[in-house]
């Protein structure tokens, strides 16, 4: 296996990427999620993630076939949707969805600034297409959707929201906070969402990204230093051209045992979201809150921390704090970044969650792949995966 690689494609500034990009975008609208009871998801993001419950659908007002919780935390927002009896297609889909992959990210809703040309310029070139674009009223104003696939189940939505000042969408109500939010919130935006696919496959998913959406490659991570002596994986970063909206593509490589893409495509039962990347400003507190409301981090040996400061250099979080909470640290020519991962916040070893706190550093840990590929690893020897 050759070498790893890591490259950056992007120098130029955000404001003229935008003013070239054949697909412009706005950021993240929301991460969807699928799940068996929306009323439990919802309580505890609410709980352990510290985030808010903003808007609700179902039965209340008028939403029959399904029930859907809004939970924001800055500009990060997440939706849970389970069935209560469903009698459509879509209401047939989701409840298949869940029966088949457990609950998991059914889109990857992304905020355009033009709906119809976004979905014009994606099946243009090559996208299927899922929702012509529509219109949607309330006295709130007007949303214009549209969907096109990306892999395996899962979609994005291209949401244009600017005539709209409701909750989330129409048809969605106010509600009020499931429990009392933290006096501070525990992170303020999606960073990446990761998508995993089959063998093979990764190139294919890149170039998607490249010519549907005009998106191009932030960074590649193929190579030794993304595997351990017993699994390995390949890795490519697409992104739009402000850096709003970041994709890394993960596939499996041969090793002598499974890797955790190899894991999560069997018990999910094919490819889709792995992890959402969490941005925090504080990454110390953050942790604490989320431990201390019952969420599990992955562990990372004290041997990791005993020759950090060689290589890492300072940070703003003293060494034996990083240590205590089992944070990791990476540093680039552009600065460095602090991170950490959940372990799966479902019974089947799919979804979990990165907590990321940048200063400078656009990477996405690459001197922590070790360390974290064989955290995985002894958590998927617990469960008798490897």
């Amino acid at each position: 296996m050759t070498a790893a690689s890591e490259t950056n494609v992007h120098a130029a500034t955000p404001q003229t990427a935008r003013q070239a990009d054949p697909f412009p975008v706005k950021g993240m609208d929301a991460v969807v999620f699928a799940v068996g009871n929306a009323k439990q998801a919802a309580h505890y993001y609410s709980t352990a993630f510290g985030m808010r419950a903003v808007a609700y659908a179902g039965p209340e007002n008028g939403s029959r076939e399904t029930a859907s919780y809004v939970l924001e935390s800055g500009s990060a927002r997440f939706v849970f949707t389970s069935v209560i009896r469903p009698t459509t297609d879509w209401g047939r889909f989701l409840a298949d969805h869940v029966a088949a992959h457990g609950d998991g990210v059914i889109d990857l809703a992304i905020e355009v600034p033009d709906a119809r040309a976004a979905y014009a310029y994606a099946v243009e070139h090559g996208a299927r297409g899922l929702e012509e674009p529509y219109e949607t009223k309330d006295e709130h104003g007007t949303i214009v959707r549209a969907a096109i696939a990306t892999y395996g189940e899962t979609r994005h939505t291209l949401v244009e929201r600017s005539g709209y000042d409701g909750p989330y969408l129409p048809g969605y109500v106010a509600m009020d906070p499931i429990v009392e939010p933290p006096e501070r919130r525990f992170f303020q935006a999606v960073d990446h969402c990761v998508g995993n696919v089959e063998l093979g496959r990764m190139n294919e998913w890149v170039a998607f990204y490249n010519k549907v959406m005009g998106f191009t490659n932030m960074k590649e991570f193929v190579g030794d230093d993304i595997a351990t002596e017993y699994s390995a994986l390949m890795s490519k970063v697409v992104a739009d051209g402000t850096l709003k909206v970041k994709f890394p593509i993960n596939e499996p490589a041969v090793a002598q045992k499974k890797s955790q893409i190899d894991e999560y495509l069997e018990f999910y039962g094919g490819a889709g979201v792995q992890h959402i990347a969490l941005a925090t400003n504080d990454i110390v507190s953050t942790v604490r809150s989320m431990r201390a409301a019952g969420v599990r981090f992955l562990d990372t040996p004290d041997t990791y921390y005993d020759t950090l400061g060689e290589w890492a250099g300072e940070t703003r979080v003293p060494v034996e704090t990083l240590r205590e909470l089992k944070i990791l640290v990476d540093r680039d020519e552009d600065g460095y970044l602090l991170q950490i991962f959940t372990k799966p916040v479902q019974d089947r070893p799919t979804v979990f969650f990165e907590l990321i706190e940048r200063h400078g550093s656009m990477g996405f840990g690459k001197g922590n792949f070790k360390a974290l590929f064989e955290a995985i690893e002894r958590e998927q020897a617990l469960r008798g995966n490897l």
